[in-house]
C-alpha cells in the first residue's frame, strides 16, 4: 500500500514507545516506577467533575459551535485578563480538543509548504512533527545549559531567514521546566520586532506551574504590540489535572482565529461539550486546589533536584515551573552493561527500564541527546524509591 510522502518523516511518539515497553514488563509482574508520564497524577477537583455532571443532567450533549461554547470562550477572555492582563474577545478564541491540537490548528492556518519555524532546543516533542505536517521545515535551534537552556537574542537572530514565518517559545518549558524573565523577553522582542510577519506561537500550558518568586510572563505582556501576531496556547489539561478532558485554547488575531477554526470545522469539528462546560467550572471555580497542586510540585521538585545533584556525574539545570527535570546523563554514556554499550540516551533509557524498572523519556525526543526528562508527578513514595533505583543502576554500570 502506498502513503502520504509527508508521514515518511514523522517519528513514533517517544512516550508511547516508552509507555508500551513498560506495559509489557508490567504484565510480565515486574514493578515499573513511570518517570516518563507528562501529567499530573492528582485527580480532577471535585467541583470541575461536579460541572460536567451537571451539564449531563441538564442535556449539554449534543455538538456546539464548532469553536466551542461562548461561555467557554468568555471564561478564556476572564481567565486570560486575570492572569496576563490582556483584554481579549470571544472572537480571538479558539477551543480545541487539547493545546497540542490548538497548535497544530494554528500551525495549518498560517504555513505555506517550504516556510521555516524556529523551533528552541529542548523541545516539546510534537513541534517538529506538526511543522513538518504542513509542509514546513523545522529550524531547531540548540539551547546549551550554560544559558539555563534558553533562546538567545544572537541564537535568535541567526536563526530566522527570509522564510521564517513562525517563532515556537514554550515557558516554563517541557521538558527543562526553565521560564523566561521579562528581561531575557525583551531581548528577544528586538529580534521578532524586526521582522512584521513572524507569527509567535507562544505555548504558556505551564504558566500557572511556576516555583519561588518566579512570575507569570510572556511576550504579548512584555510588549503589547506584538498580540497582532502571537497567538497564545492554554489548555486545563496542566493547571486543573484534566489531560484527558482534551480542552485546550489558541487565543490570538480575529483573522488568524478564523482561519483555525475553518481548519477545525473540517477535522474535528467541536471538542467534547461535557469537557467545554467542566472546563468553564475551571476557569471560573475555586482556583485554591491549583495553589495546592503547584506546592506540591515545587515541594518534589526541591526533593528530586537535591537527590540527583547528590549523584555524582549527573548535571542539572534546575526548573523554574512545570512539573519535570532534564538531567544530563552523558558522563554515564560509554559505559557498559551485558556486553552493551551506552551511547546515547535512548540506551540510557533502555538500560534504565531493563535494569533498574524505572521509565524515563531519552532526551533525543526533545532534541538534546545528552539528557533524559523524569516527570516529577509521582508520589513521595514512589520518587523516592525510583531515584534509589537510578542511583544504584548509575554506580553499577561499567566504566
Amino acid at each position: 500500500m502506498r502513503f502520504a510522502d509527508r508521514v515518511a518523516n514523522i517519528k513514533p511518539s517517544a512516550t508511547l514507545t516508552i509507555n508500551a515497553k513498560a506495559q509489557k514488563l508490567r504484565q510480565m509482574g515486574v514493578k515499573i516506577i513511570n518517570f516518563a508520564v507528562g501529567e499530573p497524577d492528582f485527580d480532577t477537583p471535585y467541583h470541575i467533575k461536579q460541572a460536567a455532571v451537571d451539564a449531563l443532567k441538564k442535556g449539554f450533549t449534543r455538538y456546539t459551535p464548532a469553536s466551542g461554547i461562548i461561555e467557554l470562550k468568555e471564561a478564556v477572555c476572564e481567565w486570560i485578563s486575570k492572569y496576563y492582563g490582556l483584554k481579549y474577545q470571544p472572537h480571538n478564541v479558539l477551543v480545541s480538543c487539547g493545546g497540542k491540537h490548538a497548535i497544530f490548528n494554528v500551525l495549518q492556518a498560517v504555513l505555506n509548504p517550504g516556510d521555516e519555524v524556529v523551533i528552541p532546543a529542548p523541545y516539546w516533542v510534537s513541534y517538529p512533527d506538526m511543522v513538518v505536517l504542513t509542509g514546513g521545515i523545522p529550524v531547531i535551534v540548540p539551547c546549551v545549559p550554560e544559558n539555563n537552556f534558553k533562546l538567545t537574542a544572537p541564537a535568535l537572530r541567526d536563526a530566522i531567514s527570509e522564510k521564517t514565518r513562525v517563532l515556537i517559545l514554550n515557558s516554563p518549558s517541557n521538558p527543562t521546566g526553565v521560564h523566561y524573565s521579562a528581561e531575557e523577553l525583551e531581548s528577544l522582542v528586538e529580534v521578532i520586532k524586526v521582522r512584521r510577519d513572524l507569527v509567535i506561537i507562544s505555548d504558556d500550558i505551564y504558566s500557572r506551574i511556576l516555583f519561588g518568586d518566579n512570575k507569570w510572563v510572556n511576550v504579548t505582556m512584555v510588549d503589547h504590540d506584538l498580540l497582532d501576531r502571537t497567538v497564545i496556547i492554554q489548555a486545563v489539561s496542566k493547571t486543573y489535572a484534566m489531560t484527558g478532558w482534551r480542552i485546550g485554547f489558541a487565543v490570538g488575531n480575529e483573522d488568524l482565529i478564523s482561519v483555525a477554526s475553518k481548519v477545525q470545522s473540517q477535522s474535528t469539528s467541536n471538542p467534547c461539550s461535557i469537557a467545554q462546560w467542566a472546563a468553564v467550572e475551571a476557569l471560573k471555580g475555586d482556583q485554591s486546589c491549583v495553589n495546592e497542586m503547584v506546592e506540591k510540585f515545587e515541594e518534589r521538585a526541591r526533593y528530586v533536584v537535591g537527590r540527583l545533584k547528590a549523584i555524582t556525574g549527573v548535571r542539572l539545570v534546575e526548573p523554574q515551573g512545570a512539573f519535570y527535570v532534564f538531567p544530563d546523563l552523558s558522563p554515564y554514556y560509554g559505559r557498559q552493561y551485558k556486553n552493551k554499550q551506552i551511547t546515547g540516551s535512548v540506551d540510557m533509557a533502555d538500560y534504565l527500564m531493563e535494569e533498574a524498572h524505572i521509565a524515563v523519556v531519552p532526551g533525543i525526543a526533545f532534541g538534546d541527546d545528552r539528557c533524559v526528562r523524569f516527570s516529577i508527578a509521582l508520589s513521595d513514595k514512589e520518587l523516592a524509591e525510583g531515584l534509589d533505583r537510578l542511583e544504584t543502576a548509575l554506580k553499577n554500570l561499567e566504566g
